[in-house]
Order: structure tokens, then C-alpha cells, then sequence
């Protein structure tokens, strides 16, 4: 067996199959590359689904992180620490809201703002007890716990893990009229993905988020943005919600946020949504520690200079040009996206999504499949052009062998 073999071996061996990762062993990792145990570079294309934005092994957040290290990693939320404030200041700005509810992964942060919107229903809005609505979208992705899997409309995601927690109801993505004729008196929230990242990058009509967010307006209903894969810089703004000109009434954060160093996620919304909280209510013991707040101080402070929304605009640009250039040859059937950040829908001619994948793993380019058929390109945003370029002459080599 070869060290990658025997380390494969041992994962299927003493680990649950919950995943069917490609079949490689990551050693080491820098900027957009990748090193197996062998010694064999990689092309990261995939970034970690969004939460390597700024590369693996960013020395600024390698020093942020090595810094507090050295002070101090964990408090609870029993005590104060000298990074809490700051952050929720910061992170409050960069979104242009009043308070935040920081909690660790994605999956956290979704179901605290379910929570969030529940308790601001019956505080704020006056729905009766037990009756609160949140309508969303077919074929999101809000992460893996009970209460989101009973939203999903993958079967894969739910098949076996019932009852399903009720108090959801699902329409069409991009279906204004649908969204409309959901929303009732006792509707408190509408939970969608700007973009939605695991059904392949699927990018609304043009009018549909403006439209959610007249709806929610006129009918006293929050409209909450799980922006958690397509927010901090994917799609060439902080927020993919700023393409369409909205605002949301609360964000959902998370991945990029620890720039792939902790897991960061948080809720950020107005004093009148958020301040429904008392003490006692909900918590988290990691949530918002001071190793967190450090890397997720430093993500904020990267992302005020707008350095990294401007580079995936630009390679954005050029990366959808060039997969445009490739739907034109009969391998690929359509190409989705926004900034640095595409769905590529395969011909079933040239093979399922994990088929082409493994293909451009053998030549030293790592993506992902979803959806069969599906890959997702979404590279680190401090890709130079010239690896961009030569992870996409990989991507057309495949396609035309």
C-alpha cells in the first residue's frame, strides 16, 4: 500500500461513511495548492466550499490566530474577553446591522436564526404560540441538523431521519408567485441562499431578491440571507445579497468568516430582531471565544479593503468567459455562477460529475461534484491568473479526451 492507501484504509476502517471524499490525502497546504502524503501538488478549486476564501495558510490570519494563541483561547460565555466587543462591533459594520449572535458552524448559525425569527414572531409580531412559519426554497442547503434536514428537499439528507420538525414551508426558488402566496399572518421569516451552493450554484432570476424583499416588507416578515457559501467576497461583493441591491433583515455567516482556520459562524441583525434574546435563552460554550474572534477580527479587517471582492470580480469574469467558451462544445451543458464561483452541469455523454472530478484530481486539479452531473469550481480568492488558467486547460483536456 502507498501512504495515501493505508491512511484511506484506516479512515474507511474507524470512521462513519458520511462522506465520499475523493480519493486523496491532504499533508500540507499554501495558498491555492494543496500536497498529498506523497508529495504530489494539487490545485484547490474548491476552497473548502467557500471557507478558504483567503487561501490556506494566510500569514495574516496565521498571526492573528498564533497571536491569541499565546493569550487566550477559551472563556465561555460565563466571563467577558477583551476580543468579544470588538468583534461583534466589527462584524456588526462590515454588515451594516446593530448586533450579532456569534456561534461556530454554519449548521449552528442556521438554526439559531430559525430560532431567532421564531422568537421575534411571538415577542414582536404577535403570532400566537406554536404557529410560526418560515417558508424556503426547494433544493437548499442550510447545513445537516434535524431541524434543517426536515427542510430539505434532498433526499439523500432526509431519508431515515424522521419525525421532521414542522413549521416549514417550501416553494420554488426564484418563484415570486409561490413566495407570495406562502407568506400568511403567521409567516415570521423567509430563509433563502442568494445563490444556492450545493444544488450547483443556481443563481436567481433577475428581480427575484428585490422582489423577496418587498414581499417580506409589506407582510411584517423577516427576510433572513444564509449567506454562509456565497457571502465575504465569493461573488465580488462582501454579500452576495448586494448584486440585487437588498438588504436583508439578518445574515447568516459562517465558513469564510474563520478564514478555514476555526470555525466562526453568526447571526447579525437589528437590536429589534435580535434583542428578543434574554439571558439563558440560547448560548453556545465556544461561541465567539477569543481564538475565533482574533482569525474572524482579522477576516474583517481583510475584507474592508476591498481587495479581495475586486479580485474575484476580475478572475470571475474571466473565469465565466472561459466556461462559457467550453458550453459551447457539446461537453458541457450549462454554466451557473457569480465572481469566483461556477456550476458546471457535465454532459452525461462525458461522464458523471465524480467521473470528471477524479479525472482532474489524476491531473493535479481538486474540485467537487454535486447533483450527479454537477462540478463546482470555486477556487481560493488569491488564485493568481495564470493557476486559474491552468486549472481550466486541465478542466478542457478532460473534456476533450
Amino acid at each position: 500500500m502507498t501512504a495515501s492507501e493505508s491512511a484511506i484504509a484506516a479512515a474507511e476502517a474507524h470512521s462513519a461513511h458520511n462522506y465520499h471524499p475523493l480519493p486523496i490525502v491532504v499533508a500540507t497546504a499554501e495558498g491555492a495548492w494543496m500536497t498529498d502524503v506523497e508529495g504530489r501538488r494539487y490545485l484547490d478549486m474548491l476552497a473548502g466550499y467557500s471557507a478558504l476564501n483567503f487561501g490556506h495558510g494566510n500569514r495574516r490570519l496565521l498571526d492573528a490566530a498564533q497571536a491569541q494563541l499565546e493569550r487566550v483561547t477559551l472563556t465561555s460565555r460565563a466571563f467577558h474577553h477583551d476580543r468579544f466587543a470588538d468583534f461583534c462591533t466589527r462584524l456588526a459594520e462590515l454588515c451594516g446591522m446593530e448586533m450579532v449572535l456569534p456561534m461556530n458552524t454554519g449548521a449552528e448559525a442556521v438554526e439559531t436564526a430559525v430560532k431567532t425569527a421564531r422568537k421575534w414572531g411571538y415577542r414582536v409580531k404577535g403570532v400566537p404560540d406554536n404557529m410560526a412559519k418560515i417558508v424556503v426554497a426547494a433544493n437548499n442547503f442550510h447545513g445537516r441538523t434535524t431541524t434543517v434536514i426536515s427542510f430539505s428537499t434532498d433526499p439523500e439528507a432526509r431519508a431515515d431521519f424522521g419525525p421532521y420538525t414542522p413549521g416549514f414551508e417550501i416553494v420554488p426558488y426564484g418563484d415570486l408567485t409561490a413566495m407570495e402566496a406562502a407568506l400568511t399572518e403567521n409567516t415570521v421569516a423567509v430563509l433563502l441562499e442568494p445563490i444556492q451552493g450545493e444544488a450547483g450554484v443556481l443563481v436567481p432570476p433577475p428581480g427575484y431578491l428585490p422582489g423577496v424583499r418587498r414581499l417580506t416588507r409589506e407582510r411584517n416578515v423577516l427576510f433572513v440571507a444564509d449567506e454562509i457559501q456565497s457571502g465575504l467576497g465569493r461573488t465580488g461583493k462582501t454579500f452576495a445579497c448586494e448584486h440585487e441591491g437588498v438588504v436583508p433583515d439578518v445574515y447568516v455567516l459562517g465558513k469564510a468568516l474563520g478564514g478555514g482556520v476555526v470555525p466562526v459562524s453568526a447571526v447579525v441583525s437589528s437590536s429589534e430582531v435580535l434583542g428578543v434574546y434574554r439571558p439563558g435563552e440560547h448560548g453556545s460554550t465556544f461561541g465567539g471565544n477569543p481564538l475565533a474572534c482574533a482569525v474572524a477580527l482579522e477576516v474583517i479587517a481583510m475584507l474592508r479593503t476591498g481587495e479581495y471582492q475586486q479580485r474575484a470580480t476580475e478572475l470571475g469574469e474571466h473565469l465565466h468567459r472561459e466556461l462559457g467558451l467550453l458550453a459551447g462544445g457539446g461537453a458541457v451543458e450549462a454554466v451557473r455562477g457569480r465572481g469566483l464561483w461556477a456550476g458546471v452541469d457535465i454532459s452525461p455523454a462525458h461522464g458523471t460529475g465524480r467521473a470528471i472530478s477524479e479525472k482532474l484530481m489524476a491531473r493535479g486539479v481538486l474540485v467537487k461534484d454535486t447533483h450527479g452531473s454537477t462540478i463546482r469550481i470555486a477556487p481560493p480568492l488569491v488564485i493568481s491568473k495564470e493557476d486559474l488558467d491552468w486549472g481550466l486547460d486541465q478542466l478542457r483536456a478532460v473534456l476533450t479526451s
